[in-house]
């Protein structure tokens, strides 16, 4: 419902990543953060398919960081504030820390304390992936909201699982943008060999359109790491993705980023930064790779990197991914960014295997077995 005083906020996006296995999935949230500092979307959650409590440290130690300094009154900023909610996967045994992870989780500050700080420091901090997805999107006004994924199809394919999530995911999202595959045809990607079976599933089943960021649209128009090396002078003594990006590989180099290609295109689809192919149909071989079949009916189309806008689209990167944080006040409330109760975080269900809410006051107002709140008024 709508008509009651209540000001639509920005478009939502809820965003899905591989975390820590590679510098595109840091760069992506960082430019989510960024894009989100100034009011041009909303960062509802950060779910991750790694299974690696450091990789949930790390994400909310950027969110914090990119959020600037709580603004006056208390409300907004991030030091100190609660971030959005994060999803974390926990299926089987916890995966091993990459250097990405422990350039941000462990740096220590002059005093010792961590550099970039976190919160989350046991798995109850965080709440199972697909259902922080589905919760918060169910706080969310009709068709505002943009599920992003980066990497593998894992937590997007549960959510439709869930009960009553499919419905949900058809009210509430526009579309998804999914940063994984080639296209038209390419070579196995490492986001859809590491579950295949899921990104099968996925473009088979997923119930609203689809828009495919390939490989081939990261390489068109890496971020540069001439950036990494110049831009962030500012940052004394240390900035979280200047450490991350200097701990994936060997400097210099030039980072493939297809995620941020799809935040991009998520948060300003009609500005004219991609092409779009013609509608089709993409699926999904036994041995990873994609294939896109043109056809009038399709829900599936990808993005094509259009070679004029490149120059562009690096600048807007690296401006925004480089500006100093600034405090600001949170235009849309207490519970700002499409979220119920105090804070950042979304309101909240006990997960599979019985993990509950984030605790200590995430924003989170707990519903027993998976089974979400009741949305909030505001974002009827």
């Amino acid at each position: 419902m709508q008509g009651r005083g209540i000001v639509k906020p920005p478009t939502g996006i809820a965003f899905d990543a591989d975390f820590g296995d590679n510098i595109d999935s840091v760069l992506t949230l960082a430019l989510l953060e960024a894009m989100s500092s100034k009011n041009e979307t909303r960062v509802l959650s950060t779910s991750i398919t790694k299974a690696n409590l450091r990789a949930a440290q790390a994400a909310e130690a950027i969110s914090t960081f990119m959020k600037g300094p709580p603004a006056a009154g208390g409300f907004g900023g991030g030091v100190g504030v609660n971030p959005e909610m994060i999803g974390l996967a926990t299926n089987g045994r916890m995966k091993e820390d990459t250097p990405v992870l422990d350039a941000i989780a462990l740096k220590k500050g002059p005093d010792g304390k961590p550099a970039y700080p976190w919160k989350i420091s046991r798995i109850t901090d965080t709440a199972e992936g697909s259902v922080t997805i589905r919760n918060i999107l169910l706080a969310q006004n009709d068709l505002n909201a943009i599920v992003l994924v980066d990497g593998p199809a894992t937590n997007a394919v549960e959510l439709l699982g869930l009960y009553g999530a499919k419905p949900q995911v058809v009210a509430k999202v526009k579309y998804l943008v999914l940063a994984a595959g080639a296209y038209p045809a390419g070579d196995a990607e490492a986001g859809i060999r590491s579950d295949i079976a899921s990104a099968k599933k996925l473009f088979a089943e997923w119930p609203t359109p689809i828009i495919a960021v390939g490989t081939e649209v990261g390489a068109a128009i890496p971020y540069p790491g001439s950036s990494i090396e110049k831009d962030f002078a500012w940052a004394t003594p240390s900035h979280p993705i200047v450490d991350a990006y200097r701990a994936f590989k060997p400097m210099p180099y030039d980072a493939v980023t297809p995620g941020m290609a799809a935040a991009l295109y998520a948060v300003h689809p009609d500005d004219g930064y991609f092409k779009l192919s013609e509608p089709g149909t993409i699926t999904v071989g036994d041995d990873g790779r994609t294939k896109f079949t043109p056809g009038a009916n399709g829900k599936h189309r990808y993005l094509i990197a259009d070679p004029s806008q490149k120059e562009k689209i690096t600048k807007l990167y690296t401006d925004l991914i480089s500006a100093k944080p600034v405090a600001r006040a949170n235009p849309f409330g207490r519970g700002g960014r499409g979220a119920s109760g105090a804070g950042r975080g979304a309101f909240g269900a006990s997960g599979a295997g019985g993990r509950g809410v984030i605790a200590g006051g995430r924003g989170a107002s707990g519903a027993a077995a998976g089974v979400a709140a009741t949305p909030p008024a505001a974002q009827e």
